[in-house]
């Protein structure tokens, strides 16, 4: 299975893939790190964003979204850009789109530690809670 791990950020979807197979995990390389969309008031904007998204996970076979969810309210709660962002996401034409609490994320890296240092998984170091959301997902899985 091939899972595509996301963290919303401002006007960014920062973005992980990674797949495990018998139980070893294969993180490949991508041409792109994050989507990001110009301004979300704009329905054209909003409507290209969702196109490239869904172009990306057509184009490396994505076969789940896995997105690291945000609180509603709160001290930490998500902005309204990235709450449009999530639908826009969820939205994409056959797609199976899940969200996972930061708790549920948090508990299954406890349970099972992630077996490198994440240094060593080539990604850049604003990926790394894109990476923990779909290494959690797949773990638990």
């Amino acid at each position: 299975m091939k899972a595509c791990g996301v963290e919303l950020k401002g006007n960014d979807a920062v973005i992980c893939v990674m797949s495990k197979s018998m139980g070893l995990y294969d993180i490949p390389q991508v041409r792109v790190p994050r989507i990001t969309i110009d301004n979300a008031g704009n329905s054209e904007d909003l409507r290209k964003f969702q196109f490239t998204f869904a172009k990306f996970l057509e184009d490396y076979q994505i076969d789940k979204v896995v997105i690291k969810g945000r609180a509603l309210k709160g001290k930490f709660a998500g902005g309204a850009v990235g709450f449009k962002l999530e639908a826009a996401i969820q939205l994409v034409e056959g797609i199976d789109a899940e969200i996972l609490s930061a708790s549920m994320i948090k508990s299954t890296i406890a349970k099972s530690p992630v077996p490198i240092d994440f240094r060593d998984t080539g990604l850049k170091k604003f990926q790394e809670t894109a990476f923990q959301t779909v290494f959690a997902y797949l773990e638990s899985n």
